[in-house]
């Protein structure tokens, strides 16, 4: 006589063991992913500018290279003036700038405070412990000068993307209202959270419409991707979605700090994620007037589209269709 089918299923306790250990080995993956970026931080081809006479220009770059093998990717140019205008235009995030009078240093804070913070007590161990004159052509917003406003600012706005991105996905049936629910929601998530982060907690600066637009694409981006593979793969597409926009993005966006600081690639794999692309394009428009972000808004773009195409390729689930009427009832209806 054949044994009874449930015989065959693995026990509970054992099949109960086996996630446990599959969780802890995804926990041990995860904990590196969070500490690394923001453990003792190592700059790794940092563009930074090199300022002065042709020779004197040299001889400092050459000192950086050396003390600091593969820390920056060094450009040199004749003067102050050229620095300044490569710093407004985000070609790198700070410059040194070598005089009669030893070196200075010309920083853009609004790129990322943390680098700027740095390459000060670097610049002071390269005079030889002298003060060195620190200029901040770019500065962080005066409520905000850590920066620590704007990457705080991030948090949720993945979170509530990821979340309605979810809900469209698992509780909206139809296309139409799925993709109607995305636009709604890009376009206010951008009007309101630039408001709340620039009127009300003054903690970003520049053009509000601006600021508006790459929050709301960020939005679309986020929120699209989720309902997209959602609308694909169900609630193992979401759970995707999930890790992809939020759990590993996060860490990864290196929106508090800088990409060139994070181990390598993940600062470049990183800002190829919704989160990192989106902190370094409200960077562009709040404090570069643009400058910067393309390839950033080239990046979300991509998402939102592929999300928006999936979300109205993909038929949503079909509703369940009505049991038949009891026989009173149907004599009722016929009456």
């Amino acid at each position: 006589m054949a044994q009874p089918q449930a015989h065959r299923q693995p026990p509970a306790l054992v099949l109960g063991a086996v996630i446990a250990v599959a969780v802890v080995l995804f926990q041990a993956l995860l904990v590196p992913l969070f500490v690394a970026p923001v453990a003792e931080p190592e700059p790794h081809d940092l563009p930074v500018i090199v300022a002065g006479p042709a020779p004197a220009a040299s001889a400092f770059a050459d000192q950086l290279t050396s003390a600091r093998p593969g820390a920056f990717e060094i450009t040199t140019v004749a003067d102050a003036a050229a620095a300044d205008e490569a710093l407004r235009d985000r070609e790198a995030y700070a410059a040194f700038v070598v005089g009669a009078d030893g070196v200075a240093l010309h920083t853009a804070s609004g790129a990322s405070p943390t680098v700027a913070s740095l390459l000060t007590q670097a610049t002071q161990q390269f005079s030889g412990g002298q003060p060195v004159q620190v200029t901040d052509v770019v500065p962080t917003d005066t409520n905000d000068p850590r920066g620590a406003g704007f990457s705080s600012g991030f948090l949720p706005l993945a979170m509530t993307s990821l979340a309605i991105g979810a809900v469209l996905a698992l509780v909206l049936r139809k296309r139409g209202p799925r993709l109607l629910g995305l636009a709604t929601y890009a376009t206010l998530a951008g009007l309101v959270a630039a408001a709340v982060l620039q009127y009300w907690l003054g903690v970003i600066p520049g053009d509000y419409l601006m600021n508006a637009a790459a929050i709301g694409l960020f939005a679309l981006a986020a929120a699209a991707t989720v309902a997209g593979l959602g609308s694909l793969l169900g609630r193992a597409g979401v759970m995707l979605g999930a890790l992809l926009v939020f759990l590993v993005a996060n860490p990864l966006s290196a929106v508090g700090s800088a990409p060139e600081l994070l181990p390598e690639p993940w600062g470049a794999v990183g800002q190829l994620l919704p989160v990192g692309a989106g902190a370094t394009l409200l960077r562009s428009t709040a404090y570069f007037d643009g400058a910067g972000g393309g390839t950033a808004a080239l990046i979300l773009a991509a998402y939102a589209l592929v999300g928006l195409a999936l979300v109205a390729i993909r038929r949503g689930t079909r509703p369940e269709r009505p049991t038949r009427a009891s026989a009173p009832e149907a004599e009722l209806v016929a009456a």
